[in-house]
């Protein structure tokens, strides 16, 4: 009769445990069904699952890992698993598993604790908590750029899609931390390319309301924005309205607003690093080309769709050149680009702030709105509101060290 035994150890950790443990086991022909290992300020949590037919050879080496245990300071805890709960969990490795990332400059136990009161209320057990920011030097004067990251992996089935997502929108605002639920699929782990909106996103400005400033019409071009975000406009009708203001402007402002131009915190670390793991990047755009070209060659952006302004003679003519990009053809933009590379859109990362991004956000496998009005962040999937544009990194699972420092 087969015998199954979980032997769980604790204890400092120590260079060639785990070896000297599989030795025990291999010299008694104990079968490995499976094992996992976390440390944590050095120490060991490890757990291994073993089988075998030969009772004699399981009792042999349980007396064995006994000695060996007390040898090397690790507390040892046997105990037998029935072929029932054994057949149970295998049962249970094709379920579908889910990721649940909680960041924040800071997170306390409450934040903490009020998240995994949310996964538990769907059913979800906790499998794994990993770190994925660095390590806390608790000395630092400097606070300003401090964050941390939970991620837990969850295993269970989801109860309620729309209910957890909404408690977690809820919290989210409340305690100011960032909550994203994913389903850990293979597409999580194969992401390819990633497109950004511009303006608000990628920079902190509105170039728009930079040139009217120039033109000596803010004011004009503020009230049609109010109006369109009132909805008595459409992005078209809005953007039409307030480059035809613009006529008449010196194009020689433009390379000054550029390079009065604010990078967006982050920006540049998770440019940087997406290059570095391969990720194609993309600016779609409801901004103008000259400006998302300026960005390209800073940032080394890969790609860049957006609005050409129309200059004849040295002026701004109050036109734009060829077909608007709107909401509509930001989605086929990002459609188009993923075609072209051959990937399907769940292997699509969209990061945007405003309304027009919607549909780009709707239809990647990504969607995140980046420090969002409320309308947009209850409408996208995944939202980064209380860190810099460099979170997108934790949803991919990416820990601070292998991220790539700003150029």
């Amino acid at each position: 009769m087969q015998e199954i035994i979980l032997i769980s150890f604790l204890g400092p950790d120590q260079p060639n445990q785990f070896t000297r443990l599989m030795q025990v086991l291999s010299s008694h022909s104990l079968q490995i069904l499976d094992v996992g290992q976390a440390v944590i300020h050095n120490q060991l949590t490890l757990g291994i699952v073993v089988a075998s037919e030969d009772q004699t050879a399981t009792a042999l080496a349980m007396k064995e890992i006994l000695i060996l245990a007390h040898d090397i300071g690790l507390t040892v805890r046997f105990k037998p698993i029935s072929n029932a709960e054994y057949n149970q969990w295998v049962s249970e490795g094709g379920a579908t598993r889910y990721i649940v990332t909680a960041f924040a400059p800071e997170l306390k136990a409450a934040d903490l604790q009020a998240v995994t009161q949310i996964v538990s209320g769907q059913g979800f057990n906790i499998e794994t908590v990993t770190r994925l920011s660095e390590r806390l030097v608790l000395d630092t004067p400097n606070t300003e750029h401090r964050r941390a990251c939970v991620e837990f992996g969850l295993k269970g089935k989801m109860f309620d899609a729309q209910g957890m997502r909404a408690a977690c929108l809820h919290l989210s605002t409340e305690l100011n931390i960032d909550i994203a639920v994913q389903e850990d699929n293979v597409y999580r782990r194969n992401r390819r390319l990633v497109c950004f909106d511009m303006d608000s996103t990628l920079i902190e400005q509105e170039v728009i309301d930079e040139l009217a400033r120039e033109a000596g019409i803010g004011a004009q071009v503020a009230e049609i924005t109010e109006r369109a975000m009132q909805g008595e406009l459409d992005f078209q009708q809005s953007f039409r309205a307030r480059v035809a203001l613009l006529k008449g402007l010196d194009a020689s402002v433009l390379p000054k607003i550029a390079e009065r131009l604010t990078i967006t915190e982050g920006a540049e670390r998770l440019i940087s690093t997406l290059k570095l793991l391969g990720y194609r990047t993309a600016i779609l755009s409801g901004g103008f080309q000259y400006f998302a070209e300026y960005l390209q060659k800073k940032l080394g952006i890969d790609e860049v769709h957006a609005n050409i302004l129309d200059v004849q003679d040295g002026f701004v003519t109050g036109e734009v050149k060829g077909t608007i990009v709107d909401g509509a053809r930001k989605a086929e933009l990002l459609r188009r680009l993923a075609d072209e590379m051959g990937i399907s859109l769940e292997q699509v990362i969209a990061v945007g702030d405003g309304a027009n991004d919607l549909p780009m956000l709707s239809i990647a496998g990504l969607g995140v709105a980046f420090r969002a009005k409320p309308l947009v962040r209850q409408n996208a999937n995944h939202a980064i509101s209380s860190i810099g544009l460099d979170g997108v990194l934790y949803l991919l699972g990416v820990h601070d060290k292998d991220m790539h420092p700003a150029h």
